[in-house]
């Protein structure tokens, strides 16, 4: 949550920037990802609506717009999904982090792309990056910091529930 509010403010203070439906996207399911888990379940729209308004966002106005965008995609191939960023898409679109994984999110979204090799997923994911002219060594770079992030937010859930079990355990033999 730190490193997203650091990233709204910097976008926040962009002449250039633009709050586009990617960007939307990207912003209420990464938000989503990396609060899985959190407890109580009651403060995450609180914390998402601080993180929005902190920034001078518009927590309502970007869940509908990432809502409404997610349902214009969804089950689609990754050829429709590519063709519909393609024309939906701006000529000037800001690169940020929150779009890259946006953009990323959508095309991973798409009902053929885990049938794919990694090799083809990542040419998939470059060729469309190169037809929004956006850079894929930074959205390369903003993708792999994601799913790392994730895959140890995953290893750190596990060591503390198996904290919990030892702990359970330790606790019925002092009974």
């Amino acid at each position: 949550v730190d490193e997203m509010l650091v990233e709204l403010n910097l976008l926040n203070h962009q002449n250039e920037f633009i709050q586009d439906d990617l960007f939307c996207v990207g912003l209420t399911e990464t938000f989503k990802e990396l609060t899985k888990g959190y407890k109580p379940d009651e403060h995450l729209a609180l914390l998402f609506e601080s993180l929005c308004n902190s920034s001078n966002f518009e927590p309502k106005k970007i869940k509908e717009i990432s809502k409404k965008t997610l349902e214009e995609y969804k089950e689609k191939s990754l050829n429709e999904t590519s063709i519909l960023l393609i024309e939906n898409s701006t000529s000037n679109l800001y690169s940020s982090r929150m779009l890259n994984l946006g953009i990323y999110l959508i095309i991973s979204n798409a009902n053929d792309f885990s049938d794919l090799t990694d090799s083809e997923k990542n040419k998939t994911i470059s060729n469309i990056f190169g037809k929004l002219n956006l850079s894929f060594d930074k959205a390369e770079k903003d993708i792999g910091i994601y799913k790392n992030i994730l895959i140890r937010m995953e290893q750190a859930k596990e060591l503390l529930q198996e904290a919990k079990i030892k702990a359970n355990k330790e606790k019925e033999k002092e009974t």
